[in-house]
C-alpha cells in the first residue's frame, strides 16, 4: 500500500515567465521566478489559530524525525488548557483529552502518523465497540498501538454512539504512545 502525504505550502505557487527581449543576438532562454502577492483578506474572515494548543503555521510536514524522539515529545506532560476536568466527563470511560486536541498534537509532535477503524464490534447488549489504530512513523521505521473504545447504543449523551466509541479508542490509543497517559493514573498514589 503506497501512503501519501499531504502538505500545506508555505507560500504561493510560483509564476515563470520567458516573454524577455533578448540583450545580444545570440538566442538565450531566461526564466525569471516570481512569487505571486499573497492574497488580502477582510479581517475576521479566516479564524485564528492562535488560541489553539499547537498553531496550525508551527506544525511541520513529512517524516523528519526518529520514532526516540518522536515518542520522547509525546509523553510530555499535556497543557492544562486541553485537559477535561472531571466535571465535564460524564464517566470515567470519556476521553480525558478531546479527539481534535489529540489529533493537533500528533500532527504536531509525529508529522505522518495516521489512524484507521480496525473492527467494530455490536453487543446483543447494547453496546458498540470500536478498536482503532494509530501508527507513527519516522525516519527509522514506525510503531503502531491499538486501543478499543466501547459506547451504549441507548446513551443519550450521544447523538452517534459509533463515533463516541471511536473518540474513546483514538484517544487510549493515543495515550499508549504516551500522550496524556498520566492523566488515566492522576488519582493514584506512587
Amino acid at each position: 500500500m503506497e501512503s501519501t502525504f499531504l502538505a500545506r505550502p508555505l507560500a504561493p505557487p510560483l509564476r515563470v515567465s520567458a516573454a524577455f527581449p533578448r540583450a545580444s543576438s545570440r538566442p538565450t532562454r531566461v526564466a525569471v521566478v516570481t512569487a505571486a502577492a499573497p492574497e488580502r483578506k477582510t479581517p475576521g474572515a479566516v479564524a485564528s489559530t492562535t488560541n489553539y494548543v499547537v498553531p496550525l503555521d508551527a506544525a511541520p510536514s513529512g517524516i523528519t524525525r526518529p520514532l526516540v524522539e518522536i515518542l520522547r515529545d509525546l509523553n510530555k506532560r499535556v497543557p492544562d488548557t486541553i485537559v477535561r476536568p472531571p466535571s465535564r466527563r460524564a464517566s470515567a470511560s470519556d476521553p480525558v483529552i478531546p479527539w481534535y486536541h489529540a489529533n493537533r498534537m500528533l500532527s504536531f509532535y509525529a508529522p505522518g502518523w495516521c489512524g484507521e477503524v480496525r473492527d467494530v464490534i455490536y453487543t446483543d447488549k447494547g453496546k458498540v465497540t470500536v478498536v482503532y489504530r494509530v501508527t507513527v512513523r519516522g525516519t527509522d521505521g514506525e510503531v503502531h498501538r491499538e486501543a478499543a473504545g466501547t459506547a451504549s447504543l441507548s446513551d443519550a449523551r450521544f447523538d452517534d454512539p459509533v463515533a463516541a466509541a471511536e473518540e474513546a479508542a483514538f484517544c487510549k490509543a493515543c495515550a499508549r504512545f504516551g500522550f496524556g497517559l498520566y492523566l488515566y493514573h492522576e488519582d493514584e498514589a506512587p
